[in-house]
């Protein structure tokens, strides 16, 4: 199988598992990945989800060119189908953590600007290298990298293609998280684990504010979070919060 999927408790796990091709996405794992993303979308049981490559070499080097045949629509076609890229399905206000194992390169390392959390291992290398081959990173790259690190660091990963190491991508906040290759998934999942344990609509709004918020006016991005704390101000999770904080025990969470 291309992609393995896994569930462990409240935790889906998305594994990229062509490591023969550097976890690139060929045209059947692509489908199959879509299919993958709907399912943690749609799934209320499911409150985290983490993104990762078979093996320590490759997290993910995009579109499997070699196997990718040339598009037999026009542009405009291909443009206009929210159905073709797999960044649309990676939208959603669950949490995404990408634990990035060796090459995020290309449409690997696009993915992975979608996650919310970015950990890495020492070996990791990420570079957006379109330009090298005449082309663009035309996903989200030549956008979210410029809003995930500084403007000229990343005009100069864009212009160069360029790759930068694990340890220069901590350096410039590219990545959360720098760990020994034997550790990723286990710091991974102990992340994944402590989101998944606090309340999935606050965990939804808080990614929503600070995502949505983002692009906005201060004090338009302030009203914006007020209007999302008075939503959550009535929820069953919220009663079962305080209640769990003064009888001190650990709270059960719902989601609704």
């Amino acid at each position: 199988m291309g992609i393995l999927f896994e569930k462990e408790g409240h935790v889906a796990i998305i594994t990229l598992n062509r490591p023969e091709a550097m976890n690139a996405l060929d045209p059947e794992s692509l489908e199959e990945f879509k299919g993958i993303w709907t399912e943690v979308k749609e799934n209320r049981d499911i409150r985290v989800a983490i993104l990762t490559g078979a093996g320590e070499k490759s997290f993910c080097t995009g579109t499997d060119m070699k196997k990718t045949p040339p598009p037999t629509e026009c542009m405009a076609s291909i443009y206009l189908n929210e159905g073709q890229p797999i960044i649309p399905y990676m939208k959603m206000w669950k949490p995404i953590i990408a634990a990035i194992n060796g090459y995020a390169i290309g449409g690997g390392l696009e993915m992975a600007l979608e996650c919310d959390l970015r950990i890495a291992s020492k070996k990791a290398t990420f570079g957006l290298t379109e330009v090298k081959v005449a082309s663009l990173a035309g996903l989200n790259g030549t956008q979210c990298l410029p809003r995930a690190i500084p403007q000229s660091i990343a005009m100069k990963m864009l212009l160069t293609g360029e790759m930068i190491d694990a340890e220069e991508a901590y350096r410039i906040g590219l990545i959360s998280d720098l760990v020994e290759p034997a550790e990723l998934m286990s710091v991974a999942m102990k992340y994944a684990k402590r989101i998944a344990s606090n309340a999935p609509l606050s965990v939804k709004a808080a990614k929503q504010a600070a995502v949505l918020g983002r692009d906005l006016p201060l004090e338009h991005s302030i009203a914006f979070s007020h209007l999302m704390w008075g939503i959550l101000r009535d929820t069953e999770d919220r009663k079962e919060g305080f209640k769990a904080f003064a009888e001190k025990r650990a709270p059960e969470y719902k989601g609704r």
